[in-house]
């Protein structure tokens, strides 16, 4: 999940005084890369500054301790495939010494778990491989069990071996089911276009050819998954000490509580992008394929994208900087790829590529600064009865913490609100879905456009002083029906936003029961501002919890979320997924209330509320989608699976049998029509790219129910509903008397 992330002035003073002490601490320090001092000095920079700018710093004790080498444990190994229980016992005499070693700078854990993980990675690529040299035996009767957490470490090397056997039979033997079933299915004459295994060209060229054999399809299976680890070794090849240290550093930070973690630089780099939406490059997206990095999709509007050069589909082989010489980057890093590629506006970069015709090109693309479309806001138009009805969806909480004048989810919202009311809509949906936050300024912002005036959300530090954020703006910008869609995953900013709406009675909340339950605020501090003349390099940020947040009612969404005014069940209704299933996650509480009024313009709000839960009750769908929910939390708990073809097809079979009754979910029709707005129709005129995801976009619009459900909720909010409310109310109680 995204921080909510506030660099409020009020917050650098405590950061100003860490500043200030840590000068004498961390001066003139020239280290080489990969020195082990760097990391001591991270480890010590890491307790310095979360003892003096968290909100609740634990104890770095013994219990403390045991939560660090438990989540270490699993984040270097969480299938066991690797360790033997030899090495764990080993590992396990540190379990309640790391709080010491942290203390004293002590790497001898780190460095013995570092130097053991990488000799057992390098014994396990034979493993595979032998493994896959010959045909599985699918007649045996066995079994294997995936509930990695419960399964205890191998205690030979001959029992890692037959775990790595199992694990790699029970994926191959999923992929020949697929197989086996499509072969079937085109006797048949049945072909399933969707198929996993078969690209469209595949699919056609089959279909002409004789059925393949069980032997050719097993074959085909173990050919896969020797392609799929060689893939899986290559990234893990990639990594290296600093990468691992990172897990080290971040299992530490962590403890601390669920959004206190560390960024490496690449990591901080990844993370302004995903906050901003924006970065300076060549607009191309890279994926690593063994020794070659591909070029798998351009950026819309970059300049990859408008040179028509460059493809999806080109490897590249060597890189340029202007009319320096080309270096070549088979082999290399994905990220020193990455930071070979990109570079400030303005510059040029030459790629040497291979084209999928085997021809060899040189490509001068100019960088520039580049919009990542998905990180923004987007709308829709759709009618029903008559009336328009405008939907906002909002990925994230955005903003550039460098340029203030950059856009962000405030300013953007503001804009396609005016948008919407000049098309004539009669009621906005603010869809904040999966939206894990993001910035606190934004949030305060956006609930300002839907009030008069008031306060949005309070704020309480480590000292106890409290704080209420305001909108101190009396323009509405919209003072119409308004519906705000949650989920289990809508977090952070999107609770605080949510809670603000419910508090003011000026919106209603639909969607699952209650939302993530993250009621902490985050700070990111530059670790390098406490080293001065250091030629360590870049050391990264700290996102550490300096604040709490509290609705304007005085309750707090930590733990408990935001419970939804409409209540409906979706996929993940019985899994355990929010801040209330994490063990070390910050307590609730409570505050005194703030000081705000009601919106009294929504005459027909309870009443809307009850009609709407009265559909619930009554609409099949939703009680498919509740029996699947079920369904769906029993299969999370089934872990062995049998490694026997017929009993393993058997299963399967039984499973698809069953999942055929969950068909109408996916396949549900709303019978909505859903359009863009003006501005974005003559942008779709020139850019294919941004058509094709709008209209991806418009069709799964089609297909929620959700979104209908909210419209419903919008058009019970229009006055007519009130004045029809009434009449039957007044026709109760007639009825009553008499």
């Amino acid at each position: 999940m995204n921080a909510i992330l506030n660099f409020m002035k009020r917050n650098y003073k405590v950061l100003l005084v860490i500043v200030a002490l840590s000068v004498a601490f961390w001066s003139f320090i020239p280290r080489e890369k990969n020195d082990p001092e760097k990391d001591k000095l991270l480890l010590e920079l890491l307790t310095f500054v979360v003892e003096r700018g968290h909100y609740d710093p634990a104890a770095i004790d013994d219990k403390f301790s045991k939560g660090i080498y438990k989540d270490y444990m699993e984040a270097l190994d969480p299938s066991k495939r690797f360790f033997l229980q030899s090495d764990i016992d080993e590992f396990s005499k540190f379990e309640t010494q790391l709080d010491d070693q942290i203390k004293n700078k002590d790497l001898s854990f780190f460095d013995l778990t570092y130097n053991r993980l990488m000799k057992r990675i390098t014994e396990s690529k034979a493993y595979y491989k032998i493994i896959l040299e010959k045909p599985f035996d699918y007649k045996v009767e066995e079994d294997f069990n995936t509930d990695y957490e419960k399964l205890p470490y191998s205690t030979t090397v001959a029992e890692l071996h037959e775990r790595w056997r199992k694990q790699i039979k029970l994926s191959t033997l999923s992929s020949l089911t697929d197989k086996l079933k499509y072969e079937e299915d085109k006797k048949k004459g049945i072909i399933n276009k969707t198929s996993k295994e078969e690209t469209a060209f595949d699919s056609a060229k089959s279909e002409k050819s004789d059925p393949k054999t069980f032997e050719e399809l097993e074959k085909e299976t173990r050919e896969s998954s020797l392609k799929s680890l060689d893939e899986y070794f290559g990234f893990i090849d990639d990594l290296n000490r600093d990468d691992w240290f990172s897990v080290y550093i971040n299992s530490i930070a962590s403890r601390f509580d669920p959004h206190t973690s560390y960024f490496a630089p690449e990591e901080k780099e990844r993370f302004d992008v995903s906050m901003s939406g924006k970065l300076e490059g060549i607009g191309a997206r890279l994926q690593k394929k063994n020794d070659f990095t591909e070029i798998t999709e351009l950026i819309s509007g970059g300049p990859a994208w408008r040179g028509k050069e460059l493809e999806p589909g080109d490897i590249v082989l060597k890189v340029a900087q202007g009319n320096k010489e080309a270096v070549d980057v088979i082999g290399m890093r994905l990220d020193d790829v990455v930071k070979k590629i990109k570079g400030p506006k303005g510059t040029e970069v030459r790629l040497t590529v291979k084209k999928a015709d085997g021809t060899i090109k040189v490509i001068s693309i100019i960088r520039d600064e580049i919009e990542i479309e998905e990180t923004y806001l987007k709308s829709s138009i759709v009618e029903k009865n008559g009336l328009k009805y405008g939907v906002i969806y909002l990925p994230k909480f955005y903003i550039n913490f460098e340029n203030t004048d950059s856009r962000d989810a405030g300013k953007d919202m503001a804009i396609e609100v005016e948008r919407l009311k000049n098309e004539g809509v009669k009621g906005i949906i603010l869809d904040v879905r999966d939206d894990g936050g993001g910035s606190l300024k934004t949030v305060v912002d956006i609930a300002g456009l839907f009030i008069e005036q008031g306060p949005i959300v309070q704020i309480k530090s480590a000292a106890g002083k409290k704080e209420v954020l305001y909108d101190r703006d009396k323009k509405v910008q919209w003072d119409g029906p308004l519906v705000i869609m949650v989920n289990s995953f809508s977090a952070s900013a999107s609770e605080i936003l949510a809670a603000a709406i419910q508090d003011y009675k000026r919106g209603i909340i639909i969607g699952s029961k209650q939302t993530y339950g993250k009621g902490t605020v985050q700070n990111v501090i530059d670790l390098n501002q406490f080293v001065r003349s250091s030629s360590m390099g870049d050391l990264g940020a700290l996102k550490t919890t300096t604040q709490k947040f509290y609705r304007i009612n005085g309750g707090s969404t930590q733990l408990e979320g935001v419970r939804s005014d409409v209540a409906m069940p979706d996929r993940y209704s019985y899994v355990k997924m929010g801040e209330r299933d994490i063990d070390n996650a910050m307590p609730w509480d409570k505050i005194d209330a703030a000081e705000y009024a009601t919106w009294k313009k929504q005459n027909n709000f309870d009443l809307a509320i009850a009609n709407s839960n009265k559909r619930m009750t009554q609409n099949k769908q939703f009680q498919l989608i509740d029996e699947n929910a079920k369904w769906i939390n029993q299969r999370s708990e089934v872990n062995v699976y049998s490694l026997k073809l017929d009993k393993f097809l058997a299963e399967q079979n039984a499973l698809e049998e069953t999942a055929k009754k969950y068909k109408s979910i996916v396949d549900y029709q709303n019978q909505l029509k859903f359009t863009s707005l003006p501005y974005e129709s003559n942008a779709m005129k020139t850019d294919v790219t941004l058509k094709e995801k709008r209209e991806r976009w418009h069709e799964s619009l089609s297909k929620d129910i959700y979104v209908e459900e909210a419209i419903n909720v919008l058009d019970d909010l229009q006055s007519k509903v009130a004045v029809k409310g009434t009449i039957n109310l007044k026709k109760k109680e007639k009825l009553v008397k008499s």
